[in-house]
């Protein structure tokens, strides 16, 4: 007997073929997605190849999705937008929320399946409180509970993660024992949208503005140090590429758009002790009260280990972060994901100083 129906997002690699590998054996009806967010011509459309070879390795229904408008407006318009407002964005995040999860969903109910499940590795728990968040993954080194943040409570509900408690090897090992053709693909590349050149060529191919316009570089103080060759190409904590001969090693500490300045400092100007977050989302709390402290863990971009920090609301969508040790390099345009002590999110927000 069926334990119900679920539609698997396959992107063509390792993780979600053993997602769908899983799903069936613990007896659920599987049907595999790809959610097509590019256009003809693509080197991408292999991956519809892939996991439509998949899928029919493992016997189950699949279907390509076209997401191509929804992508373009929550994923590869607002990361042209940030470059171009000097922000470092993280488009994972936003694509994860209104584009595979959206969609996932609505291809479960036009096909009245009761689940959608990804290769995602994080742990969904439901608290005792009622509502559900996002533990850490087993795998320390390829947890994904970052980019899952703004996930919400209904997305939860109707999500599996079967990888969560499984580090990689462990994924790997299974595909090869079933056979699955995708055993020891690579990994997939981080930004998936540029597949031909770097981001840059990307944003200056489908920005509207002159992005490659020349501006200086000023110490914090305001003094011109030199000239750089257009703020897309510069992110916060970058030390590599400036082109600067200062007698010492010098890094981005902040990007100003509209005077078209980057300004430069020593390493030890890239530390703060406080953060500012806005466009905040909530998963083990409804929310954080006026004047309430929380304290938590915060990761301020994927690869942050995280820090020891208190919250505080200072406004109708923002939250201040204050950190017990200084951190290096907090970029506005990421994401600042809080942590309780067990590794399950509280919530998030994007940071903008």
């Amino acid at each position: 007997m069926s334990r119900g129906k679920v539609i698997v997002g396959m992107s063509g690699g390792v993780d979600s073929a053993v997602t769908a590998y899983l799903l069936k054996v613990a007896g659920f009806e599987v049907i595999g997605i790809t959610l097509k967010s590019w256009t003809a011509g693509s080197s991408k459309c292999c991956e519809i190849d892939e996991a439509s070879r998949t899928a029919a390795m493992l016997g189950i229904t699949y279907y390509p999705w076209n997401t191509v408008a929804c992508f373009h407006d929550y994923v590869t318009k607002p990361f042209v937008a940030d470059y171009e407002a000097g922000r470092t964005p993280n488009p994972c995040v936003e694509c994860n929320r209104y584009v595979k999860w959206d969609q996932l969903l609505a291809v479960a109910a036009s096909m009245q399946a009761d689940y959608v499940a990804t290769g995602h590795y994080a742990v969904i728990e439901q608290l005792p409180n009622g509502r559900y968040t996002l533990k850490q993954g087993a795998d320390g080194r390829k947890d994904q509970s970052y980019m899952l943040y703004k996930l919400t409570q209904e997305q939860l509900a109707r999500t599996i993660l079967p990888l969560g408690r499984l580090t990689k090897q462990e994924v790997r090992d299974i595909a090869r024992k079933a056979g699955l053709n995708v055993a020891d693909k690579e990994e997939s590349q981080e930004i998936c949208f540029v597949t031909e050149g770097s981001y840059t060529d990307y944003i200056e191919e489908y920005s509207d503005k002159d992005l490659t316009a020349a501006g200086n570089f000023v110490d914090e103080a305001g003094k011109v140090l030199g000239r750089h060759k257009g703020i897309i190409h510069y992110t916060v904590g970058q030390r590599k590429g400036l082109g600067l001969a200062l007698g010492y090693p010098a890094y981005v500490k902040e990007i100003r758009a509209a005077a078209n300045e980057v300004v430069v400092s020593r390493e030890e100007g890239l530390y703060t002790d406080e953060v500012l977050c806005e466009n905040l989302c909530f998963m083990s709390l409804s929310d954080i009260a006026p004047g309430e402290v929380v304290s938590v863990q915060v990761k301020i971009r994927y690869h942050h280990a995280g820090a020891a920090a208190r919250l505080q609301r200072v406004g109708e969508d923002r939250i201040q972060i204050r950190f017990a040790e200084p951190v290096r390099a907090p970029a506005p345009g990421q994401s600042a994901v809080f942590y309780d002590d067990e590794g399950r999110i509280i919530g998030g927000g994007k940071i903008i100083a």
